[in-house]
């Protein structure tokens, strides 16, 4: 979690070694935030981090890429939300 001028301004959920949520408050995207705590993920899990995001959200594909996430499968839309989604890995 990172808090900012006492509020939570990002939060990273770890279960096991998958990412299920990473959150930055909008108005503190671009802050480092977001790498900050993928770093803190990858320490606490040194070998290997999967998640999920949506297909449509290209922003988050060029974030975890940037991060050394790639692909390793994907939906059509088998999930809760019926949206297409993309599955990455991050290896050491």
């Amino acid at each position: 979690m990172v808090e900012t001028d006492g509020a939570v301004s990002g939060v990273l959920v770890l279960n096991g070694n998958w990412i299920e949520h990473l959150y930055i408050d909008p108005g503190w995207t671009n802050h480092g935030f977001g790498t900050a705590l993928i770093e803190q993920a990858k320490v606490e899990c040194p070998e290997v981090l999967e998640l999920w995001t949506f297909e449509s959200n290209r922003g988050a594909q060029r974030f975890y890429e940037r991060h050394g996430f790639r692909t390793v499968g994907g939906t059509d839309g088998d999930n809760e939300e019926g949206e297409p989604d993309i599955h990455y890995r991050w290896v050491k």
